[in-house]
């Protein structure tokens, strides 16, 4: 059927004919496709875009009449009497203050690139993630910037994805082929036609497709165009992983300063440099979630009087954010619901019920529990949470909530699920994760270390690796319900618990949660009837705060109180633990005699109730003792006897580790205190690999500490600054010590800029020192000197 033509495709066939050119050679001299130039001839496609038409006539050569009269035709052609239709699938306007995304864009600026140079297939850009990212926006944005190199049109269509019902794919095609001008009647009625139709069109042309909002594959593919220049950025909540060879941009959250810069791009008061901090806040209340940040800058910007501060005070209640984060037809809830509404009934359960859950992120096996399901059925659920923008994947296997969609989920919970349906919930999933930590803090135990026979639990313990992988990722999980379970009276359980996790903690020893594990077990096993058990968590208790809290006065009076307990009911091994902790605490309060007294006492209790990994821990105890009582070599000789015990007796594996480690560090320690340095840095170097085993950090750092000062003392500054520097590093974030405070002392004399003023401060000492009495010190000061001297320390 031949063309209909028009005023401007006459004009612009007469003017290509005029500069004697084929329509292929205009063109190549223009860059606009010879289908589009052969279409606008015939009048089959709308006028041309301004920088079409510039195009069109730079590669005419044409002169300002010329080009003014090309101009004016295609004007006429544009008026609504001559076009006779509207302009079909123009891109919304866009935002005008846009911030931030600029990796995003470089990416689809690289896929143009692409486009553009027509090696490959036309490429595809899926923006996706979940509601309220701006994902429209960066689209638009980018076919804005980009629709200068595809002269042939830029083309937008909202697919509506999230609606009840979707654009069908057949109804987009229409859209499309007339968008690119294509007559009604020229248009085939069945899809398949209509998608090759499409396809031959694009072939020629070098346009800019948007498709917004798109639900699934199935509504995009047939839209892709197989060949040509063309460039197509798809937005969507879910990843489309169905579509092969394409470019995927996970949308995150916008970064905090990008965040305050869209607030008060917006809002003038959140521009005031004074609100600065309450900024930053309504960011933090809003997720960094670009909906919701211009849904609270808008209302700032619509109410003059109000503060940003008072913006903060309405998004800080949870329970009226959501409904805080809306204005007009627009909300963060209702994008949210959009979602909601999609999923499948088990999807939209498990959901709801994730917001049971305490800590930030979970994993797969905890969302089973919520819903009562296998675990493969739970992986699946959460998949499709995933898929439709509601959850978010962290790592491997983890996952996590956006935290305004954790309050959508907690309000479809409120709404749909009665209260008792909730507290069954809340209850089922507390209760497995506390026997989950009992059954992973076993393995840590003194013969035990193992799972128990037949279980077949949902989570990874088979091995110590994970069960101690599973009591980390989960510890956020597992400590509330703690809390919950004492706060409820489930007395026998938070005591279970802390027992159970007993020889986890000595590996754990950082973790100040343990202080509030053992407060709570206490409490809990004093309102038990069981004299034991209140003796054992009270000794427990008094372990943390000697080990963990540096609360000595407190750790000694609770040590003391349980070996009473123990006493009461005629239990050795209780005893002997408890004077354990008495020791280590007295120690630490310099009450040396004291502490040598309960070890010692504990070693017979222990030796007599047959506990030998209790005696063997109070024979490293006696060493200590006798250590800081200035008996040197006794304390090596109860060192070197523990050692041998261990070889000796049938000590567990955990604690006969344990022991080792500190008795062998004890060796080293006691040489160290004896200025016998030869032989401390021999021991040390032989309990380090041993302490490493242990994952005993603090007592490694103390050991390098201990190393560097024997290097530092014997004349090897570098290997001495690198041992006390690393040492410094690990102890970072641990109690204060005195060894810390001994490295930091002596690194400045190792430094080569410090030699001179560290020698001078050492002479006037010597001088100070001259009719001292303390001649310790002074034989340490002659030594040091030596060092800084480079002369032999002897």
């Amino acid at each position: 059927m031949p063309g209909q033509t028009s005023p401007f495709g006459d004009r612009l066939r007469a003017l290509r004919r005029a500069a004697g050119l084929t329509i292929e050679e205009l063109a190549e001299r223009s860059g606009v496709s010879a289908r589009a130039i052969s279409d606008m001839e015939r009048g089959r496609s709308r006028t041309p875009q301004v920088r079409t038409l510039a195009a069109l006539a730079d590669g005419l050569g044409l002169d300002d009449d010329a080009r003014a009269g090309l101009t004016a035709a295609a004007k006429e052609a544009r008026s609504p009497s001559a076009a006779g239709r509207p302009r079909l699938c123009e891109p919304p306007r866009g935002v005008t203050d846009f911030v931030g995304r600029q990796a995003e864009l470089e990416i689809v600026r690289y896929a143009a690139k692409r486009a553009v140079d027509g090696d490959d297939l036309p490429p595809v850009v899926v923006v996706h993630g979940q509601p309220g990212l701006g994902k429209t926006a960066l689209a638009v944005r980018a076919a804005n910037d980009l629709r200068d190199g595809f002269p042939d049109g830029c083309l937008y269509v909202d697919l509506r994805g999230v609606d009840a019902a979707p654009l069908p794919a057949g109804d987009v095609l229409l859209r499309l082929l007339r968008a690119l001008g294509v007559r009604p009647d020229q248009v085939a009625d069945s899809d398949d036609e209509r998608c090759a139709h499409l396809r031959g069109i694009l072939r020629d042309r070098r346009c800019l497709l948007v498709l917004d909002n798109a639900g699934s594959e199935a509504q995009v593919r047939p839209l892709l165009p197989a060949a040509g220049r063309c460039l197509v950025i798809v937005t969507s909540r879910r990843a489309l992983g169905g579509l092969e060879g394409v470019l995927r941009i996970a949308l995150p959250p916008l970064a905090p300063e990008e965040s305050a810069g869209l607030l008060r791009s917006i809002a003038r008061q959140a521009a005031d440099p004074r609100t600065a901090p309450q900024v930053d806040r309504v960011t933090d209340l809003c997720g960094h979630l670009p909906l919701a940040l211009r849904i609270a800058g808008t209302r700032l910007a619509s109410r003059p009087q109000w503060t940003v501060g008072q913006m903060v005070d309405r998004l800080a209640d949870e329970g009226r954010r959501l409904a805080a984060l809306s204005a007009g037809d627009t909300g963060v809830a209702t994008a949210f619901a959009l979602s909601y509404a999609q999923l499948p009934a088990p999807a939209a359960q498990l959901f709801r019920r994730l917001a049971h859950i305490p800590a930030a992120d979970f994993a797969a096996p905890l969302a089973a529990v919520l819903v009562e399901a296998a675990l493969p059925d739970a992986e699946g659920r959460l998949e499709d949470l995933v898929e439709v923008g509601l959850l978010q994947t962290v790592g491997v296997d983890r996952y996590r909530f956006h935290d305004l969609i954790r309050l959508y989920a907690d309000e479809r919970l409120h709404a749909e699920e009665p209260p008792d349906t909730r507290a069954e919930t809340t209850e089922r999933m507390n209760t497995w994760l506390l026997e989950t930590v009992v059954v992973a803090g076993r393995w840590y135990e003194p013969g035990y270390g193992r799972l128990p026979d037949g279980w077949a639990g949902l989570a990874r313990l088979a091995t110590l690796e994970e069960a101690d992988a599973w009591l980390r990722a989960e510890v956020d999980n597992w400590l509330p319900a703690l809390r919950t379970a004492a706060a409820e009276g489930r007395h026998q359980l938070v005591a279970g618990v802390a027992a159970a996790t007993r020889w986890y903690s000595e590996s754990t020893l950082r973790w100040r949660g343990w202080w509030e594990v053992r407060r709570l077990a206490r409490a809990a096993a004093g309102a038990l009837p069981d004299l034991s058990q209140q003796a054992f968590h009270t000794s427990l208790y008094a372990w943390t705060a000697v080990y963990l809290m540096a609360l000595y006065e407190e750790a000694a009076e609770a040590a003391m109180e349980a070996y009473r307990l123990a006493q009461s009911i005629g239990d050795l091994q209780e005893q002997a633990r408890a004077l354990s902790s008495a020791g280590a605490a007295w120690l630490n309060l310099r009450r040396f005699d004291d502490a040598l007294w309960a070890h010692r006492t504990g070693c017979e209790l222990a030796d007599r109730a047959g506990d030998h990994d209790l005696y063997v821990d109070h024979l490293v105890g006696v060493g200590y003792a006798l250590e800081y009582l200035g008996r040197y070599d006794e304390a090596i000789g109860e060192f070197q006897r523990a050692l041998a015990e261990l070889d000796r007796r049938p000590v567990a594996a955990r604690p006969a580790l344990a022991n080792r480690a500190t008795a062998m560090y004890g060796v080293a320690s006691s040489f160290d205190h004896a200025g016998r340095h030869e032989e401390s840095l021999r021991a040390v170097e032989r309990a380090l690999p041993v302490l490493m085993e242990n994952r005993y950090d603090d007592v490694v750092a103390f050991a390098l500490v201990l190393r560097g000062k024997a290097r530092a003392a014997l004349g090897r500054p570098a290997e001495a600054r690198a041992d006390l520097t690393r040492a410094l590093e690990m102890l970072a974030e641990s109690l204060p010590s005195r060894l810390e405070d001994e490295a930091r002392a002596i690194l400045p004399t190792l430094d080569g800029t410090a030699t001179a003023e560290a020698g001078a401060d050492l002479t006037r000492t010597l001088e100070t020192l001259a009719d001292s009495l303390s001649r310790r010190i002074e034989t340490e000061a002659r030594a040091t000197r030596a060092v800084l001297d480079g002369t032999d320390p002897a």
